[in-house]
């Protein structure tokens, strides 16, 4: 017997839902605002100013923190998006759309498949044309929450919130799956002490939970040493946040108006979406395009790598493992989901912006100008997806 995914949501979920919808379309634009006010800035007669500041470095010297602002933006304020999104996946694997196998499959399937295709394409192209940089394959294989959404709750304010739900759900295993990448492949280094630390600090929060602890002054020190240790480990950084988000408790207990879990993100969204994410893509999205050129940047291999995977390879990989999977096993759509607003969140997980723009920098260290290369793709192919999932959505409206 056929099993619908993503059938009608409880009025809790739809509420969550909706929520998250919000906070995002707000962090949306000033995440598309603070992008703007860099790439003018970094092509304007002041752009020498932009670039001091990014390079400006402060924090202690004697304990290796003497980092760079874009370094700060990089590994400190996406650890704090990342705890959100850890927070937003222990929510779903516990108590939403991912906590059945029969409703998780889909969109998990179709979230691995909108990474491996732009892969995939990224190294077809990069390994058959002269100056090919395979080191970036990682770079389309995110989508960016915070964008996605906020084109969605724009655009697509009357589509079904089981659509909505799908993409949630895609856009958070997206990123969980983006960040085991940065963890295992984009690491420079491995410090078995500093990461067997930054363990024991896992164990101790969990620890700290199952024990019902609501102290701040042990679950703040706690995750900063965590996250000093992970950085000092060689790992990246923000793996801190998705690891504590999955070790956080997602069910109230009795009498409790609200799970840990509840209670972090919502403090925390705000400050994720309204200041850590926009700052972030400030000091990352600055491109100094007058010594390359737009045509000469995106005619190199890694951003027609890049370009061709998120706008082309995302859609089809989204799409096409969605419908073997549904093909071949018991699941279907609903019946206020058809295969073209499939196709239009297909589209619109070709946004990658933030991870992928920090995959960009991890991925050609001492390389400004691949860099400078990969970035404009980014951005274009972000416009671009973004531009194309719009009417198709608004086709679907009519």
């Amino acid at each position: 017997m056929s099993q619908p995914f993503f059938q009608r949501l409880s009025r809790r979920q739809r509420g969550w839902v909706a929520e998250q919808l919000r906070d995002e379309t707000v962090g949306g634009g000033l995440l598309l605002l603070a992008a703007a006010i860099a790439l003018l800035w970094a092509n304007s007669p002041w752009a020498d100013s932009y670039a001091t500041l990014v390079d400006l470095e402060v924090g202690p010297a004697s304990v290796g923190l003497n980092l760079s602002l874009g370094a700060w933006a990089a590994d400190g304020l996406l650890s704090v998006f990342f705890l959100v999104v850890g927070l937003e996946l222990k929510h779903e694997l516990v108590v939403g759309s991912l906590s059945k196998p029969s409703r998780a499959a889909v969109p998990i399937a179709a979230a691995l498949g909108g990474m491996v295709v732009p892969a995939l394409l990224f190294a077809a192209v990069n390994s058959t044309m002269a100056d090919g940089e395979l080191a970036g394959w990682g770079i389309p294989m995110a989508t960016d929450i915070a964008f996605a959404l906020a084109v969605l709750a724009v655009i697509g304010r009357r589509l079904p919130v089981a659509l909505r739900a799908f993409l949630l759900t895609l856009a958070v295993v997206d990123d969980l799956g983006a960040i085991s990448v940065i963890a295992v492949f984009y690491s420079t280094h491995l410090e078995l002490a500093w990461l067997s630390l930054a363990i024991i600090c896992f164990v101790g929060y969990a620890i700290a939970q199952r024990r019902r602890v609501r102290s701040a002054w042990l679950y703040v020190p706690l995750a900063l040493l965590a996250w000093y240790a992970m950085h000092e480990s060689g790992v990246h950084a923000t793996v801190t946040g998705v690891v504590l988000g999955l070790l956080t408790r997602v069910r109230p207990d009795a009498g409790e108006d609200s799970p840990p879990a509840d209670r972090v993100a919502n403090r925390l969204h705000p400050w994720s979406a309204a200041l850590c994410v926009p700052l972030f893509a400030f000091f990352a999205a600055g491109v100094d395009l007058r010594s390359i050129g737009l045509g000469e940047a995106l005619s190199a291999p890694v951003a027609l790598g890049i370009m061709l995977g998120l706008v082309i390879g995302k859609p089809i990989g989204v799409v096409g493992t969605a419908w073997l999977v549904a093909r071949f096993t018991r699941a279907t759509l609903p019946r206020s989901i058809h295969w073209s607003d499939i196709s239009a969140v297909g589209v619109l997980a070709g946004i990658g912006f933030t991870v992928s723009l920090l995959i960009t920098e991890l991925a050609f260290p001492g390389q400004p100008d691949t860099v400078a290369e990969a970035k404009t793709a980014v951005l274009a192919a972000s416009v671009v997806a973004a531009s194309l999932a719009a009417i198709a959505l608004r086709l679907r409206r009519r």
